[in-house]
């Protein structure tokens, strides 16, 4: 998208180098394998789930994004597959993803729903999806995200569309967000971790 392009084009990396601090946390709990990473923008979780182990795809309509995504892994000595679509088109296929990461990528409801349904489906069994993404709440805080609320959901609103995975993390809430120039401060947020059927995964802490 044009939007996106020019927001990538001037050559810096805005949201930042470094992966998202819940992906850190969260990762360990991907099984080895194929990951798929929505909105990946310009690299930096995508290539530092390379840099775990993981063969991970980014899929972004920003072709300008993920050129320096490619860009970043090459400099990081990591492989990494990009894709650009739009993911009101993209087919990510069925059971064949051992981790899908969302991370930030805000979406109009209607298609967030049909987004994610697809991506239920396209987890392996035993796969995990990692998503955090600003909520409502962010509306008072000038940190970073949209402006538009029906682009921020809320837990309630994951937890439906959602319903057919297990949840083994699930909380909205206020954290420090520093990533990059357009991510600073403090911020509401919700995170998820879902998993597509049974496995040794608990509600304890991943660390713990």
């Amino acid at each position: 998208m044009q939007i996106w392009d020019e927001r990538y084009g001037s050559g810096e990396y805005v949201y930042g180098r470094e992966p998202n601090d819940f992906l850190v946390t969260m990762a360990g709990l991907i099984p080895p394998g194929r990951v798929l990473s929505l909105a990946e923008g310009q690299g930096r979780n995508g290539v530092y789930l390379a840099g775990l182990g993981y063969q991970v795809t980014a899929v972004d309509s920003s072709a300008v994004g993920l050129r320096m995504a490619r860009e970043l892994a090459i400099e990081r000595g990591v492989p990494l597959e990009t894709i650009v679509a739009d993911l009101a088109d993209y087919d990510p296929g069925e059971a064949c993803w051992e981790g899908i990461v969302s991370i930030f990528c805000h979406l109009p409801s209607t298609l967030r729903r049909s987004v994610l349904a697809k991506m239920v489906r396209a987890l392996a069994p035993g796969g995990v999806l990692l998503l955090e993404a600003y909520t409502p709440a962010q509306l008072q805080f000038d940190t970073g995200g949209p402006r538009d609320p029906d682009l921020l959901p809320t837990l309630a609103d994951l937890r439906k569309d959602l319903a057919a995975l297990g949840l083994v993390h699930a909380v909205e809430g206020e954290r420090l967000v520093i990533e990059g120039t357009l991510h600073r401060g403090r911020a509401a947020v919700v995170q998820v971790v879902a998993v597509q059927s049974e496995s040794d995964l608990d509600e304890a802490d991943p660390e713990g």
